[in-house]
């Protein structure tokens, strides 16, 4: 073992070496990367390092120093591809560089003795979401997350691919101070001050992955204390690694009675039952090799006939700490095989091994960088790298790359990843500001408005602006510009050299006014490119030249009795600073609330008069509901908002109700004694429309009102006799009174359909359109009493409903207490489950959505709106019927706690044997009852938008009967043949389209998802030659046709 220390490799400062807290390797082995408490981060070349004691080297030594933290730098981190470069520092921000092919320009900074940078690490993104240091930085195995942790005790995860923010855990009660990735990519696990270690199970987002999305992922799978109950709080970091075949963490600041230890950790069961015994101080940092090891070399006599070896593999890990020592082990020995004592002047802050496993960096915090360099069989022979992948896969790690089965196949591939290209850059350039083409700034004086165009005109060309010359002729002119003086000679003019150097636009915001037509049209969101200076004000305000100077405040009124004014001292004491009390302005000035007294005239509250009078019959019926009491006014709006208050003022703001011009329609049942002494002759109902107070029809019912709905197209009062009667929005009835078997227990509309659902639990659905209904009268009872005598030991209460509601094709929808949700299909005549807890629990898709960030477009794009009738867009899928339900779920059974038990019986099914896929395939099937619901709800936007999941999971899983049997079914008849018989003809049309997509749309676009898929390309490259997305040549197609 060799020790490299060269003098240059240091954060050098005016007296003393800055600490150095963090450092390491790229992929490719050659740079190392430092970071330290001058700010600075620095890349060295580790060619450079290796050959330090070369005389004759001349190859640069440090290839960057980039300086763009606030503060001390306390990590950084290559990506595991080597695109990007991470650090975080006690600024609280985290920098990712990239590194630029442009040669950076050779001017060093004015008064730095840096030498000039060879490479051209510029800044990408600045990531804010810490509220403290931030302390350590890892990166995923594909390089798909970033997570950071800091002393805020929170863990940020950053997608990989747009650096947005997708979720913050704060799971931990202390400082957060070391995080490692499993190779495998299913698990990370961060190490904080709090005396734990939490594992956290991931599945590696898409590049167009959202917030929104990943709700359901990075969930804590465990939390070990054990070896850490007594761990000291004196570490600066707590710097954990994972061994690369997988099966071990170290953990350092571990104890084992009162000695400092090095926990290793073991995956599935997650004990630290082993300790590495030896530091005499606490450690802070424990490295894995990357590469796996064997005792002796490959020999004929240690390898099979296919060239594997025999030997058994082992892992080597490298430890230090406070006490300055490092130690390294391998899992064939209980001691250490190697240990360095003082090897620095201070704590050991970092390690780093290179890709080949034999090169261990070390940083330290008295400022010294050092390479200890291992002979060939010092550590062992190292394993080759399929060792790693074989030790890998049986934890489900891998990649399945297929053999290209052609040119039509390659084809295929660069479709589909050019598509998700687009949307992973559309989605960036939304989330950074970039509003596409936008048109050019209009100056001071400009009028941005078009010219209006009528039938069979065509614009006008517009006068072309003078053009600006060149930079280069304006300089000249600039030059040569002549000037008479006072004693009428002539000058030439002397010229500022700031304005000759670089003609150029300022890079600053230039100060033009906008001009008020871009305004008036429509307001954008986008950002302006210019500033908007606001046109000075030489009005008077209201009240004229008096109010503005004595103000307009107005006075408080005399109250009878309070000549002192006491109120009036005691509601100016009562505020905050700088706050105004809650006054009303009253005739003669103003009054506390109190003394002002209610507006309302007659607009009492409702309140309840008497329970419903049901029918004796109903306590032997097999469904039973409530039934709503008789109130004395009930209240609803045509488009469904909260209807406004009676004194007109809106209680959140204290201002007008904004909701002013609605239209609402009052049923006001009577209240007073009977007029004739009989109580059965009471009076009649009335039914009040009104807008703005302003009454537009009335009409009288002989029977107490229950409920009440409506829309633009109807309203609609359900009596306590168990009629329903409608009327348009100009309150006439277009129908008789529908009568059911008993009182309406609910009631509710979408468009032209009117639901209502009785105490003895009979659904009516009627479509006042077409005065017809999709199906008879159906019975809650299977919704109801499913499961009513359980399988458990005793009998359990049935489940009550939550809500039913209409959707826009006349689908009920029933959500329960018991978490479950329901839709009946009137093409079947059977209810169906569309949600329920057993998918809460066990599919990775709970409460997530794969929203295709093709459609994120800026708010200046004017279309069509998509939230009309249940349309739900593509960006809004969480406000779906489906969704809807999945959160009624997640409310009445995770919230509450009632799946405890279950979600304990799932996790011991995914480590127990003959469950490997178990995981897998519920995630799968959760999908498929997605896709099936949305297409019996006739919900055609979150049809399509879990088809296009689906697909991409079967892809991902390689399910090639699932593919070909979907595409099958999606292919219908291309080219448009129909059967003799007249049946068929009739139903060739239909079958065409599938929940209002055509087969042909759906088809091209599964294609182009599963084009990138290797080994499925023997199945997607057929349907991509029939569909045209690739063409193939004559004499490729003449190739594959011999073969």
């Amino acid at each position: 073992m060799h020790l490299v220390k060269p003098l240059w490799l240091t954060h050098p400062g005016e007296l003393k070496d800055f600490e150095v807290y963090s450092c390491h390797i790229s992929p490719d082995g050659s740079r190392l990367v430092t970071a330290g408490g001058d700010g600075y981060v620095r890349i060295w070349s580790i060619d450079a390092i290796l050959n330090s004691n070369d005389p004759n080297y001349a190859k640069p030594k440090q290839l960057a120093a980039v300086s763009h933290h606030s503060g001390t730098i306390h990590t950084v981190r290559f990506s595991s591809g080597g695109k990007y470069l991470a650090s975080g520092a006690d600024d609280k921000i985290v920098c990712v560089y990239a590194l630029d092919p442009n040669a950076p320009a050779a001017v060093s900074t004015f008064g730095s003795n840096e030498p000039p940078p060879v490479e051209n690490w510029r800044v990408l993104r600045r990531l804010i979401g810490h509220d403290n240091d931030v302390q350590d930085l890892g990166w995923s195995y594909d390089s798909s997350i970033l997570i950071s942790v800091g002393l805020d005790s929170k863990v940020v995860v950053w997608s990989g691919h747009t650096f947005e923010k997708l979720k913050t855990i704060a799971n931990h009660q202390s400082h957060v101070k070391g995080i490692t990735f499993d190779p495998a990519n299913k698990y990370f696990a961060t190490a904080s001050d709090d005396r734990s270690i939490k594992i956290y199970r991931f599945t590696s987002p898409p590049p167009n992955a959202t917030p929104q999305d990943q709700l359901n992922n990075f969930i804590l799978e465990k939390t070990i204390l054990d070896p850490f109950l007594a761990s000291p709080l004196t570490t600066y970091f707590r710097r954990c690694s994972w061994s690369p075949d997988g099966a071990h963490i170290a953990a350092p600041n571990a104890t084992n009675g009162p000695v400092s230890s090095v926990a290793i950790i073991s995956r599935g069961t997650w004990d630290g039952d082993i300790n590495l015994i030896g530091h005499e101080g606490p450690t802070e940092v424990c490295a894995f090799s990357p590469r796996m090891f064997h005792k002796d070399p490959p020999r004929p006599d240690n390898m099979d006939a296919n060239g594997n070896t025999l030997q058994h593999s082992v892992t080597v890990v490298a430890c230090a700490g406070q006490d300055k020592t490092l130690s390294i082990w391998n899992t064939s020995y209980a001691r250490p095989f190697m240990i360095t004592q003082e090897l620095a002047m201070k704590s050991i802050s970092d390690l780093a091994w290179a890709p080949n496993g034999e090169t261990l960096f070390v940083a330290s915090l008295d400022g010294s960088i050092m390479a200890l360099v291992f002979q060939p069989g010092e550590l062992g022979y190292p394993a080759s790298l399929s060792e790693n992948e074989k030790s890998l896969s049986k934890f489900g790690a891998g990649r399945r790359v297929g053999i290209v089965e052609g040119t039509d196949a390659l084809l295929l591939e660069e479709s589909s990843k050019a598509g998700e290209l687009k949307g992973v850059q559309g989605r960036m350039g939304a989330l950074m500001g970039d509003s596409g083409s936008q048109a050019p700034p209009i100056t001071n004086g400009a009028n941005g408005a078009l010219p209006a165009l009528t039938n069979g005109s065509t614009p006008a060309a517009a006068p072309q602006a003078p053009t600006e010359p060149p930079p280069e002729q304006r300089v000249e002119k600039l030059k040569q510009r002549v000037t008479v003086t006072k004693d009428g000679k002539k000058r030439i003019a002397p010229m500022l050299v700031s304005s000759a150097s670089g003609m150029g636009e300022s890079s600053l915001p230039q100060t033009k006014l906008v001009s008020a037509t871009t305004t008036a049209g429509g307001r954008s969101d986008n950002p302006h490119n210019i500033l908007d200076l606001s046109k000075p004000y030489d009005g008077f305000p209201k009240g004229g030249l008096s109010s503005m100077l004595i103000g307009n405040k107005r006075r408080f009124a005399e109250i009878e009795g309070d000549e002192d004014r006491q109120v009036e001292r005691r509601l100016a004491t009562s505020v905050r600073p700088g706050g105004a009390a809650i006054v009303i302005n009253g005739e003669n000035g103003l009054l506390p609330p109190a003394a002002a007294g209610s507006r309302s005239e007659g607009t009492d509250p409702p309140k309840v008069l008497r329970p419903a009078i049901v029918n004796p019959s109903l306590t032997v019926s097999h469904v039973r509901l409530a039934v709503p009491k008789v109130r004395s006014v009930i209240v609803r709006t045509m488009d469904g908002s909260e209807p406004p208050k009676a004194n007109g003022v809106d209680p959140t703001t204290g201002g007008k109700a904004e909701n002013e011009e609605t239209v609402i329609l009052e049923a006001r049942n009577a209240t007073g004694p009977s007029r004739t002494g009989r109580p059965q002759d009471h009076d009649p109902t009335r039914i009040n429309c009104t807008k703005k107070g302003q009454s537009l029809w009335q009409d009288f019912l002989p029977k107490a009102v229950l409920l009440v709905t409506g829309n633009t197209n109807f309203f609609a009062a359900a009596c306590e006799d168990g009629s329903i009667y409608a009327w348009t929005p100009a309150g006439r009835r277009t129908l008789s009174a529908l009568v059911v078997e008993a009182q309406p227990v609910i009631v509710d509309c979408r468009g032209w359909w009117l639901l209502c659902i009785t105490a003895l639990g009979m659904c009516y659905i009627w479509n006042l359109e077409t005065m017809a209904a999709p199906h008879p009268p159906i019975s809650l009872a299977p919704v109801l009493d499913i499961a009513a005598h359980s399988q458990g030991p005793h009998l359990t209460r049935s489940p009550g409903i939550i809500f039913a509601r209409l959707n826009s094709e006349g689908r009920i929808v029933v959500a329960m207490s018991n978490g479950d949700g329901y839709t009946y299909s009137p093409n079947m005549y059977a209810w169906q489950r569309i949600s329920e807890p057993w998918w809460a629990v066990g599919s990775q898709y709970w409460n997530t959505t794969d929203s295709s960030v093709g459609n994120v477009k800026s708010t200046k794009d004017k279309g069509p709106a998509k939230e009309a009738n249940d349309q739900v867009s593509i960006e809004n899928i969480s406000a779906g019927i489906i969704p809807m339900l999945e959160r009624n779920t997640t409310n009445q059974f995770l919230v509450q706690g009632r799946a405890f038990y279950l979600q304990r019986l799932v996790k011991a099914l995914i480590s127990a044997e003959g469950y490997e896929t178990f995981e897998s395939c519920v995630s799968v099937a959760h999908l498929e009852n997605r896709v099936a619901a949305a297409r019996t709800l006739g919900a055609r936007e979150e049809f399509k938008i879990y088809l296009t999941m689906y697909i991409k999971r079967i892809g991902a899983e390689g399910l090639k009967g699932k593919i070909e049997e979907l595409l099958r079914s999606l292919q219908g008849d291309p080219f448009g043949e129909e059967d003799d018989d007249d049946e068929g003809k009739k139903t060739t049309k239909k079958e065409e389209t599938i929940c209002g997509w055509k087969k042909e749309e759906l088809l091209k676009e599964a294609v182009l998802i599963l084009g990138k898929f290797r080994e499925l390309q023997r199945i997607t490259v057929p349907y991509a030659r029939l569909l045209g997305i690739v063409n193939g040549r004559p004499d490729d197609q003449a190739m594959i046709t011999d073969m």
